[in-house]
Order: C-alpha cells, then sequence, then structure tokens
C-alpha cells in the first residue's frame, strides 16, 4: 500500500537522520582529540519497483564512512618523541598489554600520530597505552634488511636511558712541519717526539707515540726523517716504521717526495696519502698527505708544530636524550657529542586506507578491504615523512559539522511530519466508516 510505505520511509529517513546526528556528535566530541579522523554518513535511496499510475516509497538507507585518508592540521609541541606523519603512511604500533604475552605475538596496530614516552621499562609509550614499533638497529647502527611485507621484524621500542657509549678510533689526520734545518750536516740529529691521544674498543684513552729522526749527511741537506710509532696499548710495541723525504726543488719545497715502508705497519698510499697501522684494538687510518700535496706533512724552516691534528672516536659517554628525523631513524644522543642509530621507525602503506577498521585510541587495524601493508622507509616511494616534536590535530572542520548538524536538524523534523501526516490520512480512513 502507497501510504503505508510512505510511513516506513518517514521511519527509515528518522533512522538515517539518527545516524548522521551520530557522526556529527563524534566528530564535535573529537574536535581536539590529535589524530581523529572524521566520519560521514552516507545516504541511498531505496527504490521499488512500481505500477503503472502508483508509486511505493522505498526510502533510505545510510552508511557510514570514515576518512582515514584525510590529515588534519601539524601542531609543534616540545617533546623529541611527539610523533606525526606528514603525507601517506602509518605508524606502527601495538599495546602496552601484548608486552606481557609470553608468547611474544604483539599484534600491529596503525596511527597517524603520537606522543610517546618511555615508561618505567623504558618502552616508548603513549599514556593511552600505545607502543611504539621499529626495526632494531645492530651493535654498529645498521639496519639489517627485514621483510617489508610481515610486521615479524618489529619490535616495541625499547630505550636504555642508562646505557653507555664509546667509539673506537678508526681513523686519524696528522698535520705537522717538521724543521728542514734538522736534517742539516751540522744539526744534532737528536729524535723529536709526539704523542697523539686515541681510544680503543672499550673507550679507554690510549696513546701513539710517534718518534722523527733526522738522518745527518756528511755534507748539505738530506731532507729525510725515520718515522717510528709505538703503542702504548701494546706495551710500546713498534706498529709502524717509515722513511720519510721531502721535496726541496723549487714550487715544491716542503711537501712529500716519497714514503717508503721500512718495518712494521701497512704500505702508504701516494694518491690518499694514506697509510695503516694496527694497534691492540685494531688497524688505525693515518692520513700524512698526498704526495707533493703540501696540506698535512711538511718539513720547512726551523720549526716543529703540529698544524692540524684530528680523529674519530670517543670516550664512554652516558645517553642524554632521543631524536627522530624525517627518515624514521631513532637516534641516541650522549654527552660527549656522539649520536647512535638504536632502532628504525618503517611507514605502513596500504592501497585504501578509508578500508582500515577504526578502533580505540585512534588507531586502525588491516582489513580485506584495506588491501596487503608494505612497510616503507619514511620518505621514501610513496610515503610522506616523519615529524618529531609534532602532533597531527583532529581532522574535524568544527563550522562544518554545525552546519551540516543544522541539515539534520531540519531533515530530522521534516521526516516526523512526514509520519505525522500519514498518521492524519490513516485517521481520515478510519472515519470512512463513521
Amino acid at each position: 500500500m502507497t501510504i503505508s510505505s510512505s510511513l516506513n520511509a518517514g521511519v527509515a529517513g528518522l533512522a538515517a537522520n539518527a545516524s548522521r546526528l551520530a557522526t556529527i556528535s563524534d566528530n564535535i566530541a573529537n574536535s581536539a582529540t590529535n589524530g581523529y579522523k572524521r566520519a560521514v554518513a552516507d545516504f541511498h535511496a531505496m527504490v521499488i519497483t512500481s505500477g503503472r499510475g502508483t508509486y511505493s516509497a522505498g526510502g533510505v538507507r545510510v552508511t557510514t564512512t570514515r576518512f582515514i585518508d584525510q590529515p588534519g592540521a601539524l601542531l609543534s609541541t616540545e617533546n623529541p618523541t611527539d610523533l606525526a606523519v606528514r603525507g601517506r603512511g602509518f605508524l606502527p604500533v601495538t599495546t602496552e598489554a601484548s608486552l606481557n604475552n609470553l608468547t611474544g605475538d604483539r599484534p600491529m596496530y596503525l596511527a597517524t600520530t603520537g606522543s610517546f614516552r618511555t615508561n618505567a621499562d623504558g618502552y616508548l609509550v603513549t599514556e593511552s597505552g600505545l607502543v611504539l614499533m621499529g626495526w632494531p638497529a645492530d651493535s654498529d647502527g645498521s639496519i639489517p634488511n627485514y621483510a617489508r611485507d610481515t610486521a615479524d621484524g618489529l619490535e616495541p621500542i625499547q630505550i636504555n636511558v642508562n646505557q653507555f657509549a664509546g667509539e673506537p678510533t678508526e681513523n686519524m689526520q696528522l698535520g705537522m712541519n717538521l724543521p728542514a734545518t734538522e736534517t742539516d750536516f751540522d744539526a744534532s740529529g737528536d729524535p723529536l717526539d709526539l704523542s697523539i691521544e686515541y681510544f680503543d674498543n672499550l673507550g679507554t684513552s690510549e696513546s701513539l707515540t710517534i718518534t722523527f729522526t733526522p738522518q745527518i749527511p756528511g755534507s748539505g741537506s738530506s731532507n729525510t726523517w725515520d718515522m717510528s710509532i709505538t703503542d702504548s696499548a701494546s706495551g710500546g710495541a713498534v706498529v709502524g716504521e717509515y722513511q720519510l723525504v721531502f721535496d726541496d726543488s723549487r714550487g715544491s719545497g716542503g711537501t712529500i717526495q716519497s714514503v717508503t715502508l721500512t718495518g712494521a705497519g701497512g704500505a702508504y698510499d701516494g694518491v690518499t696519502g694514506i697509510f695503516t697501522i694496527t694497534v691492540d684494538g685494531g688497524p688505525i687510518d693515518i692520513n700524512i698527505g698526498a704526495i707533493g700535496s703540501g696540506n698535512l706533512m711538511t718539513q720547512l724552516s726551523d720549526s716543529f708544530a703540529p698544524t692540524s691534528i684530528s680523529k674519530d672516536g670517543s670516550p664512554v659517554g652516558n645517553m642524554v636524550s632521543v631524536e627522530v628525523d624525517a627518515n624514521g631513524f631513532l637516534y641516541a644522543a650522549f654527552d660527549i657529542g656522539i649520536t647512535r642509530t638504536i632502532y628504525q621507525i618503517p611507514l605502513v602503506d596500504l592501497p585504501n586506507p578509508n578500508g582500515l577498521l577504526a578502533l580505540d585510541n585512534q588507531t586502525y587495524q588491516t582489513s580485506n578491504a584495506s588491501g596487503s601493508f608494505f612497510l616503507w622507509d619514511a620518505a621514501d616511494g610513496p610515503t610522506g615523512d616523519i615529524l618529531s616534536y609534532a602532533l597531527e590535530e583532529s581532522a574535524t572542520d568544527v563550522a562544518g559539522e554545525l552546519t551540516a548538524l543544522i541539515q539534520t536538524q531540519r531533515a530530522y523534523s521534516s521526516n516526523a511530519k512526514v509520519i505525522q501526516t500519514v498518521d492524519e490520512m490513516l485517521q481520515e480512513t478510519t472515519n470512512i466508516k463513521r
């Protein structure tokens, strides 16, 4: 009956607008919730095939969609582990409750932002109990090759705030001037010593003692030195012996002419200016300058003076802070001025982000509708980058929601009026019998 279909359509309209009101209420209620994604109710007409001269109202049905791919504005903060994704992609997270799972099975959820701080066990956790996940780095700071189509390699990020770190010395640059007058036939021939500190594999301070002994000729100048290097960590053993000859020609005077290995140590490379010695903890590359360059080791005038001595490595230091860069690398910073990579945070991407299942605390879970996920390096492929010191605000537009609220209220009242009108018409039908 056509009049009955009108009543059913009115009831369906009330239910549909009630659902739309629920999404609007949720959006407005979460207008200050970081990372919240706006929900929208869509109406779809239901058409019933009617005969000629009649029409039956099919009514309306409603479907709700959450626009997960719609980003909110970014808010600057003062916490280095407040993270937000700028562009496409999601942060991998798990629940704090799963950390106590003895089987090690930790579900992976997705989030676009989070204010992470270390808890009592050092895990990076939000106030709502979400734990940030990443790939752990090896001891040398490199990230192994993990599978990108599975979350098996991801681990909850745990930071040991009491950890220490040191770096061994592996490279050294020696810039100095040897006195040309000491190679004259009437010079004293006394050796010249120079001590240089380096750090072993345990961060302990050790030293190399470099002794330069001039060769005294019968007449004129030899411009030749015997260089001996001893290592304190090896009990004063000789780890390098070389003969240095300097050029005395016009235009190249004072530069290295040749370096010859005469005992322990590695061969000198005249192009790079580097030779390698092996101390108690391992090899160290020493750069004294290329042949003819005059940049580092020289022999000029009558002064013996280091001009530029530099080296890598550091003593043991305490961790003072952590930082996350745009590519998702989590660094530990130490008070000795070094940083060390301890984790990499990948970004999760899917073909259909709006097909994800929405869960509590602005987290999402993959589904058949979202498609299979892939773990990307941040700022690589289709993904955006990761912003530290930032949070993503709610995607709700309060002004737009209030406008939709007025429209919904009017539509609800109109559907109620339809029901009221049908009721009056049915009453008139009943009164025909009187």
